[in-house]
């Protein structure tokens, strides 16, 4: 496979996220199975569209990478609401913060690489 995307950490880091994600949101009670975790699942799937947008569209890098940033900062909510509504564990949330956390950094550090890349080039 001669695509590089896969093997970047960013999105293998959003694909892992995905992959957990996901399925946890059909174990959702029947309550917010068709409003919290239908809405929680598009984000998490548009947030890697847009990354993955952001390296297929090099003119509008900054833009869908602060646009996956702003994402991210939601999706972010959307979980914490998730444990407040008793819809995943502790557990559940440190994880999910951890690997937010995670993304969040090589969102950060994409950004930053791209903003010198600007200035330098």
């Amino acid at each position: 496979m001669n695509d590089p995307r896969p093997q970047s950490p960013i999105f293998v880091k959003t694909y892992d996220f995905l992959l957990w994600l996901i399925p946890l949101t059909l174990k959702f009670p029947k309550s917010q199975r068709f409003l919290l975790a239908e809405r929680l699942s598009r984000m998490v799937l548009d947030f890697y569209d847009l990354i993955l947008d952001a390296i297929a569209e090099p003119e509008r890098q900054a833009e869908r990478l602060n646009a996956a940033d702003k994402l991210l900062t939601k999706i972010r909510l959307y979980v914490r609401l998730s444990h407040d509504l008793n819809c995943i564990s502790s557990g559940q949330l440190e994880h999910a913060a951890r690997q937010m956390d995670e993304i969040g950094r090589l969102i950060g550090g994409w950004k930053r690489k791209q903003t010198r890349a600007k200035i330098t080039g």
